[in-house]
């Protein structure tokens, strides 16, 4: 299937500081494209892939698992440590799930994580009916465009494979047993007003990683697709400022935008 406009996956070749942007759940790299190009701007490698079942139609989603997302990140992670000297990892939603897990396994060659209304619990009753119900009935009601900003549409799915829930599921369970393993400076921003993850799913991660370089951001003008929303320049000074204090003097500079 061809890829929806806009969800294409994103690579910037720039200076040995390198930074792998995972999307969210039913997402694509489009979310995360406004945050990358300003990083790219600034002289940084950057790269965004499209996770596998994401970015055509829900269908093939639903054959998808978390085994298959994860793979993909940590594939594109892998190549980005082999033309960068230092490496940081940043995440949406279930793609700051993937960045906490890739933080976890991997240790120190990932540098920092910068995680915005990360997931950490598929809620509601609904939830533990997934075992079953998505053996009756294919998809649910999306999960894409929770934006407060007026004229900015997300693309994503318009349903969600409940295949694909229940794995999500199992992946965010693996995550949270691995949260004490992640011990790399971490900023978390979040929105109060997120109608797609509570603000208890920041507050568990918090509470549970071993980090003790931690910076807490409330983004109160924004909903979950904070990186496309009101907030977006606010999270993009912050993971830049962040990324600077942590490798100073070798970041900086102007560079031309790629894509592919």
């Amino acid at each position: 299937m061809p890829v929806l406009p806009g969800a294409e996956p994103y690579r910037h070749e720039g200076g040995e500081v390198g930074v792998l942007l995972c999307h969210g759940f039913t997402g694509s790299p489009q979310s995360m494209r406004p945050w990358a190009e300003y990083l790219a701007e600034r002289g940084l490698s950057v790269s965004v892939p499209l996770l596998p079942g994401h970015g055509t139609r829900w269908q093939d989603m639903r054959i998808t698992t978390w085994h298959d997302w994860y793979a993909e990140v940590d594939r594109a992670l892998r190549e980005l440590r082999e033309r960068c000297s230092t490496v940081f990892v940043f995440g949406l939603s279930m793609g700051g799930a993937l960045a906490l897990r890739l933080a976890a396994r991997h240790g120190d060659a990932v540098r920092g994580l910068v995680l915005v209304n990360p997931g950490n619990k598929v809620h509601g009753v609904a939830a533990h009916a997934l075992p079953v119900v998505r053996h009756l009935v294919p998809t649910t009601k999306g999960v894409a465009n929770d934006i407060a900003k007026e004229g900015v549409t997300e693309v994503g799915y318009d349903r969600v494979p409940l295949h694909a829930a229940y794995s999500l599921r199992q992946f965010f369970r693996t995550v949270d047993g691995e949260l004490p393993q992640v011990t790399q400076p971490l900023v978390l921003l979040h929105s109060p007003q997120d109608h797609v993850v509570p603000p208890a799913d920041s507050a568990r991660i918090l509470s549970r990683v071993s980090s003790t370089d931690v910076r807490e951001v409330l983004l109160e003008q924004s909903y979950h697709v904070a990186t496309l929303d009101h907030d977006a320049e606010r999270i993009f000074d912050e993971s830049l400022a962040f990324v600077e204090r942590l490798v100073p003097d070798r970041v900086g500079g102007k560079g031309s935008r790629s894509g592919g």
